[in-house]
């Protein structure tokens, strides 16, 4: 049941095999694009020539009005932006609200939501009405991307972008990485609990519930120890790669826990992939002066390090094995032992070079794994495996390491050890998920059981002898003793994350994703509210905008409205069988829309305050999977975007209730030049419609201002995640901004600190514009 050990043997191969497999299915589906680009165009050849030779015959140029003239076709997008395309009701249809105006432009128009396509019983048909336009080309892998230009303005080439006068801040990091790391939750002297999760190290004070953070680090923090003097902390990254995929190098920071300045970079251009592990000395004659390092290396090398000087004291390749643990001996800076798959060694350092011997098992069963190990008051080695023993080492004639007792301990790994200060010794079980504690000479004398939503347990930090802190394989830190239990300190998903949502009116936000939970968070309190696992996995969610609800849609095509007081699912649909990537309501919650990877938009009525659903219509107007899509601000119309970086929309004047396609004229300057078009997973407008946050595909968060539709705009940029950042959404009240990670299982919340006074609200106003208008 060990969930951690082959984390750092994954080859370097198959990560590029994955790139490039990701590549040829994006070439594909451009392929593809274009192949149904081209048939939608013949259709819509076909199926206006004939009206266009009708209307000629009778004479003049023709004015097609919705009441004459009703088309089922799918409209391509070139040809759609510059036409109001307004809708007439089907019979039995969405009552009109009034008449549609002749020809020339928009008039007031029936309740139904701005789809492009419609067929019998599904939903409305289309009026089209043509009129000139101006517009602008970007372009995403070679294909040219047309983008129109709003009415209001008049001179395109004299804008100028700025970046915004609001930064962002880190307040809060939820989650803790307890699933793939071990080894990795302290006590400091102030009283703080030291973790780490993405790119974060966390400082979590305990009882004052607040959070410092150590951000140093450019990538996955994958290992960290604190120095005898319980201030000083080293941690370790992994590599990690920089845009263009070539690989970055890793290292260690030592760095003071009470003022967070890094003191000291170890290994820079030493180690190899990663940092698997790191130990301080802990000597009384050298008092934390070493460092000892493994990275993760095929030989996962090990290093000993000066740490005030910086540089390399001795180094040895240790094994082709996973490596687990390292440490000094307490008593003897010259003794070093690490262990991980199948091994246990002991070194010795003498005359600047390091000699290994390796555990001797005798008669004993050799365990697949040695997960952990302590030092025991009277100088034994005790070691936890994966056949949930404890076993005590000692030393035999010719100085060779053996095994002195075995002692069963759990049903199981023993995923951890922690000696407490009277000699006893607490031990956490992976399948069991007990912690037991043990007297000086290992008999049984407590022990309890964490809840199994929390799963195994990851280490163990003592607090007063008493109280201990507890990190589980499901990312969760407890608190609590053998007498009162534990409770969650720190949660977190366990999975890549995709779907966020703000509430509407509450400092509150849900998260879903492939570990099939659904989440909501407190934002003011910085804790999870609730919880609940669902029998797929979530992708996207959005909240009702009289927030008693919220609809959450699953990898399998279905969706769920669940309640936010009650925390049942109240409806259950299902719309095609593929995953579903966008939910999104109107901006008065009379309308759903649900994206599809099916290539559709699902439109259904809402009633009852966002408890009853019935299905109004389907868009079929994209030939891939949708990605992202607003509402107009009337509640008529939807902006589109799919997998194609195709953008479907009625008209480039309409006001957006929302923005968050990645793809439209105002947030046109939030793509680097020869982008990707996968390295922009999200964005999302403040409600103010002043800034614009973007996650990419490189780890970072940034900061925009809105409107932003000049290329290579300037913006305020973070660091933390290390993971592609999967989504971004402002609170409420644009107070704060979350973001989340995809493989990280991080969430960071930022505070939106609003510096200077500058409005800005009407630069896009102020010029002429003067392109040329596509023909």
């Amino acid at each position: 049941d060990d969930v951690s050990g082959s984390s750092a043997e994954y080859p370097d191969r198959v990560s590029m095999m994955e790139g490039r497999l990701q590549s040829q299915e994006d070439e594909i589906t451009l392929l593809k694009s274009s192949l149904a680009d081209a048939l939608r165009r013949l259709r819509l050849h076909d199926q206006l020539i004939p009206l266009l030779k009708q209307q000629i015959i009778a004479g003049g140029w023709p004015t097609i009005r919705p009441q004459l003239y009703s088309f089922n076709i799918i409209v391509p997008e070139q040809y759609c932006a510059g036409l109001d395309i307004f809708f007439t009701p089907l019979p039995g249809g969405c009552p009109p609200r009034g008449d549609v105006s002749d020809g020339g432009g928009p008039g007031q128009v029936p309740p139904c939501p701005g789809t492009r396509t419609g067929g019998a019983g599904e939903g409305p048909e289309l009026g089209i009405f043509r009129r000139g336009g101006q517009s602008i080309k970007m372009f995403i892998r070679g294909r040219p991307i047309t983008m129109y230009v709003p009415s209001n303005i008049q001179n395109y080439e004299d804008l100028r972008m700025e970046p915004p006068v609001e930064k962002l801040e880190l307040d809060w990091v939820y989650g803790y990485r307890g699933r793939d790391c071990r080894a990795n939750l302290y006590l400091l002297s102030s009283g703080e609990a030291v973790y780490f999760i993405a790119c974060v190290v966390v400082l979590y004070h305990i009882n004052n519930r607040t959070q410092r953070h150590y951000r140093k680090h450019t990538d996955c923090v994958r290992c960290l120890t604190i120095h005898p003097d319980k201030v000083r902390v080293a941690s370790g990254q992994t590599a990690g790669v920089d845009k263009d995929g070539k690989p970055l190098q890793p290292y260690v920071h030592i760095w003071d826990s009470s003022t967070l300045i890094t003191l000291q970079q170890i290994g820079l251009g030493t180690f190899e992939r990663g940092v698997g592990s790191v130990a301080f000395s802990f000597a009384v004659s050298d008092a934390g002066a070493f460092l000892c390092v493994i990275d993760d290396s095929n030989e996962h090398m090990l290093s000993v390090w000066d740490c005030a000087k910086g540089t390399k004291h001795t180094e040895v390749k240790s094994t082709n094995e996973a490596v687990f643990a390292v440490e000094f001996n307490p008593s003897d800076s010259t003794n070093i032992i690490t262990c991980g798959k199948s091994h246990i060694y002991f070194w010795t350092l003498s005359a600047g070079s390091l000699t290994k011997k390796q555990g001797i098992f005798g008669k004993y069963k050799k365990p697949k794994f040695i997960q952990c190990f302590v030092f025991s008051l009277t100088g034994d080695v005790l070691t936890g495996d994966s056949e949930g023993n404890i076993l005590t080492w000692g030393k035999s004639p010719g100085n060779e390491r053996s095994i002195m007792r075995q002692t069963r301990a759990h049903d199981g790994s023993v995923f951890t050890l922690c000696m407490l200060q009277g000699g006893a010794l607490l031990s956490g079980g992976g399948k069991d998920r007990k912690i037991i504690r043990w007297s000086a000479d290992l008999a049984p004398e407590r022990e309890c059981e964490i809840p199994e939503k929390f799963g195994a347990v990851r280490c163990i930090t003592d607090v007063n002898g008493e109280e201990v802190l507890v990190g589980t394989t499901r990312n969760a830190i407890l608190r609590g003793t053998f007498s009162d239990g534990f409770v969650a300190i720190v949660q977190g998903h366990v999975d890549e994350m995709w779907g966020l949502a703000t509430h509407p009116s509450q400092d509150v936000f849900l998260t879903c994703g492939h570990d099939r939970q659904v989440c909501v968070w407190n934002t003011e309190e910085h804790k999870l509210d609730w919880c609940t696992t669902l029998e797929e996995y979530g992708l996207c969610a959005d909240f009702c905008p009289n927030g008693a609800v919220v609809s959450v849609g699953l990898s399998t095509g279905r969706w769920l409205v669940l309640d936010l007081q009650t925390k049942e699912v109240i409806s259950d649909y299902t719309d095609g069988n593929e995953q579903l990537s966008v939910m999104r309501y109107s901006p008065d919650g009379s309308f759903l829309a649900v994206g599809s990877h099916d290539n559709f938009i699902y439109v259904y009525n809402v009633t009852e305050s966002g408890r009853r659903y019935s299905r109004y219509g389907k868009c079929n107007g994209h030939s891939s999977f949708i990605t992202h899509l607003d509402w107009s601000k009337d509640g008529k119309y939807i902006m589109s975007n799919s997998g194609d970086y195709e953008i479907l929309y009625c008209d480039k004047d309409r006001e957006w209730a929302s923005y968050t396609c990645v793809l439209g004229f105002h947030v046109m300057g939030v793509w680097l030049e020869g982008s990707d078009g996968t390295d922009i997973n999200a964005l999302c407008r403040s409600h103010s419609e002043r800034l614009v946050a973007v996650a990419d595909d490189f780890c970072k968060v940034h900061l925009f201002q809105y409107p932003c539709p000049k290329p290579k705009a300037p913006n305020h940029s973070y660091e933390g995640h290390g993971s592609h950042v999967t989504n971004v959404r402002f609170t409420h009240c644009d107070s704060h901004l979350l973001s989340m990670g995809g493989k990280d299982t991080c969430i960071l919340q930022w505070e939106v600190k609003r510096a200077g006074t500058g409005d800005g609200g009407d630069r896009l106003h102020s010029a002429s514009f003067t392109s040329s208008p596509e023909p």
